[in-house]
């Protein structure tokens, strides 16, 4: 009964898929609490892993579900090709004015973003992992506004790359100073964007369903601009790009499996 509402209802379909990521999240972060850290070529291959997953995600779960969706609406191949690029574009906008406003931290780059003098250091970190989730979040609700199955795919393979980037986290919170419980609650808190991505994504969707391919492409290039401007960059910047590049290829060919066998 409950599981036939969920598909019935892609708001609460996105919701459970936002919340079953956060919980992979917070799942990952677990192992920080056992170890005293796990090496910086390891940390890039996870980060590489996860860009991948991303990368896949964008292409076959959002790019091609909305130039379908476009189609489907009449818009001939140009038509729904411009109209999915343009939405790629602005999502990818949007992040970038967010990484603008919003003063944050990386863990190898520092501090991006306004002034940050007046917030905690702690808060920086929190405010980079948000905005690295948020887009993972929207494309959660797209997929499950675009359909059921598109949903579960997507969140099966954001949960599988949120495994290690938890675990990433909270080992890069304890590099830089924070204690281990601290640090494996923060990493474990970071997901929570997730599921109020998913929910906001498939809200949007659901009351105009005709914004659907505009919805992917957004969320598609939300995802592309932070594979692009965040992970690839930070797993590059400690001299580790060859078990990066081998991590990202996994994870894409793992995600397209994924999306391709099971979809």
């Amino acid at each position: 009964m409950i599981l036939a509402t969920i598909q019935a209802n892609p708001v609460q379909g996105a919701l459970c898929g936002g919340l079953i990521a956060a919980g992979a999240t917070a799942l990952g972060t677990l192992p920080a609490w056992f170890s005293r850290g796990i090496s910086e070529r390891f940390q890039d291959a996870l980060l590489g892993f996860g860009a991948g997953v991303m990368l896949a995600a964008s292409a076959f779960s959002l790019v091609l579900p909305g130039l379908q969706a476009a189609g489907e609406s009449g818009l001939g191949p140009w038509s729904s090709g411009s109209l999915v690029g343009a939405a790629i574009l602005a999502g990818a906008l949007a992040i970038m004015l967010m990484e603008r406003w919003v003063p944050h931290e990386h863990f190898i780059k520092g501090p991006e973003g306004p002034s940050p003098a007046r917030l905690k250091r702690a808060w920086l970190f929190v405010f980079a992992i948000c905005l690295h989730n948020l887009p993972e979040g929207l494309a959660i609700g797209a997929a499950f506004a675009s359909g059921h199955a598109h949903g579960v795919l997507l969140t099966t393979g954001i949960a599988i790359q949120d495994l290690p980037e938890g675990l990433v986290v909270a080992i890069a919170l304890m590099a830089v100073g924070y204690d281990r419980t601290r640090a494996v609650l923060v990493g474990a808190g970071s997901g929570l964007i997730e599921p109020v991505g998913a929910v906001l994504g498939a809200s949007v969707l659901v009351a105009a369903p005709l914004l659907l391919p505009v919805g992917l492409g957004f969320a598609a290039g939300a995802m592309l601009f932070v594979v692009s401007h965040e992970i690839i960059p930070e797993s590059h910047r400690q001299g580790h790009e060859q078990h990066a590049t081998s991590g990202l290829m996994v994870g894409f060919v793992l995600m397209m499996l994924l999306d391709t066998a099971l979809g």
